[in-house]
């Protein structure tokens, strides 16, 4: 929410729960705000934090897009996904809209991608009643197979993890700022996949971030759809519904 302190400035006040997720404390999000400054993300000032409590710069939004705010989204993402990090997983264990989302390190891509962000949401989806065991068995046979489609990366990227269109902010004419992440260290491809889903961007930030990273072949045809089935879980855990029949359709499509 936004707040107006003392000295005149306004700024946004996010309050922790009295029974908050650890994950979700003031601290996780500043902790993943500050990594994604320091490889030269615009995203708010940390101001404040302690257990309860995180204040955060006030970036203006008009929600203006173009082709040049796009291209330079683009090549923002491509430069920070160039970046090399030391391990897949992250520093901590965070969250994604609310639900827990595990960063245990890994030096293999394919195994935590299967394990953390697969399996680990069917799980949580089927105790929630959301997916029933029949569908947490397909995936499981999936996730055994995902070495037919995804490649292991060069090295792991920090993402921002949640890059849906509200968690960018344009104003000006350029791009102003990244907002609530849900970071770990990934292969980058599971975030431009993730762009696509929900039409973050359009297609001006898809040429630009081929010319700056060329996308190897298949992902389009395949890998996209692999990497998807993530925050379709996460929806099918938070909404059920329609997203259960997304969900069934990428698992008809490669055979399980």
């Amino acid at each position: 929410m936004k707040a107006k302190l003392a000295d005149g400035r306004i700024v946004v006040a996010k309050i922790a729960g009295e029974v908050a997720d650890p994950r979700g404390a003031p601290g996780t999000e500043a902790s993943m705000l500050q990594a994604l400054a320091e490889d030269g993300w615009p995203v708010p000032d940390v101001l404040h934090v302690d257990d309860h409590l995180l204040l955060l710069e006030f970036v203006p939004n008009d929600g203006q897009r173009n082709a040049v705010t796009e291209q330079q989204a683009a090549t923002l993402l491509a430069a920070r996904h160039a970046i090399e990090k030391p391990a897949f997983g992250f520093t901590q264990d965070t969250l994604i809209a609310g639900l827990p989302q595990a960063n245990l390190r890994s030096a293999d891509w394919i195994p935590f991608f299967a394990e953390h962000r697969l399996l680990a949401m069917a799980r949580q989806a089927q105790v929630a009643q959301q997916l029933s065991g029949s569908a947490v068995q397909r995936i499981e046979i999936l996730a055994g197979r995902l070495d037919r489609w995804l490649l292991e990366p060069e090295h792991p990227s920090l993402i921002h993890g949640d890059l849906w269109g509200g968690n960018v902010l344009f104003h000006e004419g350029r791009v102003a700022s990244f907002i609530d992440p849900a970071c770990y260290w990934a292969h980058a491809e599971v975030e431009l996949a993730f762009t696509t889903l929900f039409q973050t961007f359009d297609e001006a930030f898809y040429r630009r971030y081929a010319e700056l990273r060329p996308i190897p072949d298949g992902f389009y045809e395949e890998r996209r759809d692999l990497y998807n089935l993530y925050p379709l879980l996460v929806h099918v855990r938070l909404f059920g519904g329609a997203y259960r029949s997304s969900v069934e359709a990428t698992l008809n499509r490669f055979g399980v």
